[in-house]
């Protein structure tokens, strides 16, 4: 029998990171599928950390493919050579769907379109979009010829309400089975040397450099006014970090006046003594372990939610987490994430925030809330099987 090939498209960060966990469920069950991908935006990191080779350029745009939160970033992205990487990437995949057998695209309609420019039988799993967003998705005139094409086998959302919308409005190929990425949060059993009794705190400040740097300059600026309100002998603090980060983290420190060691910042003066200790292999372990989060990503914040964690975000000087999309997050993923401050974080900001922090920690009813809404936003585990079972039983017909 003929090997099958599949083709994994997306573009953006948190998109890898759901084909991600769908590529890693369907190797579980059909070792022998071909599969390869074109991240749109971004290396593709994910898919080389599973060996899936990339068909086309790849390339890190200053805007992180956020661009339109901002027309400034837009330009730069052109500057950079948007559209001659992008037009490579689309004969690449042409190319490659000759002798393919099926298209699964995750994002937003950019990587619909691409799938339905194939002429291949195609899933797609709109991660962008989300009637939380708007109340009702508007549908255009282009969305339902893509989703309502015979070839477009499936249209997974990210959530019931959105799959609901979009059958109320004859997309009847919509369901809702899970969010991918919520699918590798199991704790690894990693020592994360914490105290017992005091709250811990986990620190999120992006994967994207040199934003995340900058993230996380002003959420150690946070963890000094929590300290300040709370006490050293009330919580803890642990930052998940990407790899490249860590190698940052000398002169973040310096740039701050904290101390850095293996891993470790410390700030001590005549009032204050405070540590967190980064990890860049311990994700799962210090948000399945944490009370709270104060954080500035994308991703990371859904996972955070979907854990039923309440999360605290501050906005920062962007390209990607500004006040515009801290907000869009707050309404995507509901109560449990509280956006404080309407500009880059000042120091009357980041005490506001210290103080919502205490609060929280002590409020055990909205603790309780922010569980159940996590499951009714990011919904349970399993979604990666889920649609990795649809897609082999479709190449086995």
């Amino acid at each position: 029998m003929k090997t099958k090939k599949i083709l994994f498209l997306s573009n953006g960060h948190g998109e890898d990171t759901h084909n991600y966990q769908i590529i890693q469920a369907l190797r579980k069950i059909c070792s022998d599928i071909n599969i390869s991908a074109m991240p749109i935006v971004g290396a593709g990191n994910s898919y080389k950390n599973l060996g899936i080779p990339i068909i086309g350029p790849t390339v890190n745009m200053p805007s992180g493919g956020f661009f339109y939160l901002n027309p400034l970033f837009l330009f730069k992205d052109l500057r950079q050579g948007l559209i001659g990487t992008t037009w490579q990437q689309l004969q690449a995949v042409w190319k490659f769907a000759k002798s393919c057998d099926l298209i699964m695209a995750t994002g937003d309609i950019v990587v619909a379109a691409i799938a339905y420019s194939t002429k291949l039988p195609y899933l797609v799993f709109l991660s962008a979009d989300s009637s939380y967003y708007e109340g009702e998705i508007n549908l255009g005139k282009i969305k339902p010829k893509l989703l309502n094409n015979s070839r477009c086998l499936k249209v997974f959302s990210r959530d019931a309400l959105t799959a609901a919308d979009f059958k109320q409005q004859g997309i009847k190929k919509a369901d809702f089975v899970g969010t991918p990425i919520m699918d590798n949060l199991i704790s690894t059993g990693k020592n994360l040397q914490l105290k017992p009794g005091l709250f811990t705190i986990a620190i999120l400040p992006g994967s994207r450099l040199p934003e995340a740097s900058k993230n996380l300059s002003l959420l150690l600026k946070l963890s000094q006014e929590i300290v300040k309100v709370m006490g050293e002998d009330v919580c803890q603090f642990r930052a998940a970090t990407v790899p490249n980060l860590m190698c940052e983290l000398e002169a973040i420190a310096t740039s701050e006046a904290w101390q850095y060691q293996t891993g470790k910042l410390t700030f001590s003066d005549h009032e204050l003594q405070i540590e967190v200790i980064c990890y860049e292999d311990a994700f799962a372990d210090i948000l399945q372990e944490s009370n709270l989060v104060i954080g500035m990503a994308g991703t990371a914040i859904e996972q955070a939610v979907g854990l039923g964690k309440p999360v605290i975000t501050i906005p920062g000087e962007g390209p990607s987490f500004t006040y515009r999309f801290a907000e869009a997050q707050t309404r995507l993923l509901g109560c449990s994430v509280q956006v404080i401050g309407k500009q880059p974080a000042n120091h009357l900001i980041l005490q506001e925030a210290a103080q919502k922090v205490k609060q929280i920690l002590s409020d055990q009813k909205y603790l309780q809330i922010c569980i159940d809404n996590g499951e009714e936003r990011m919904g349970k585990s399993g979604a990666s099987g889920r649609i990795a079972d649809f897609i082999v039983e479709y190449l086995r017909l």
